[in-house]
């Protein structure tokens, strides 16, 4: 078996520390570090200017959409409005249309009400009393001396 060799893939930063301490391949390993850190500078200053412009985006989409709701609610507000400033008038309005009972109806009914339950107190009353045999009783009820 031979040894397997793993090249070791160094950072930008590190390259340049390499190329500072070895001469030979310094000016190289130098350029090649100076070349991936501007890279990755480059890099992170996109991505960062990229999620600014999608959260200023956001920020102007959800301001249009707060406006648009602010906007609904100050016309329901002004609807509710109108319906407050007219409900004494409607509550007046209301109490004129009702009447009420005349007394001779509220005294009708009072007594049709008596007589059901006159009648109906009657039936029940009879239906539970036990009717006279017409048969001589079973048992002697005169006591003995």
């Amino acid at each position: 078996m031979s040894p397997t060799i793993t090249a070791v893939r160094l950072t930008p930063a590190a390259r340049i520390a390499r190329g500072l301490k070895y001469s030979t391949v310094g000016p190289v390993d130098i350029t090649r570090g100076a070349a991936g850190v501007a890279l990755n500078s480059t890099r992170s200053s996109v991505s960062w200017a990229a999620d600014r412009y999608r959260r200023d985006r956001l920020k102007s989409r959800l301001a249009k959409e707060l406006a648009a709701a602010q906007n609904a609610i100050a016309g329901e507000f002004a609807v509710a409005q109108d319906v407050v400033t007219g409900l004494p008038d409607t509550i007046r309005a209301a109490r004129r249309a009702r009447r009420r009972p005349r007394p001779l109806m509220v005294l009708g009914a009072g007594v049709a009400v008596l007589a059901v339950g006159a009648v109906s107190f009657s039936i029940i009353r009879r239906s539970t009393q036990p009717e006279p045999s017409p048969l001589p009783p079973s048992v002697d009820s005169t006591p003995r001396p």
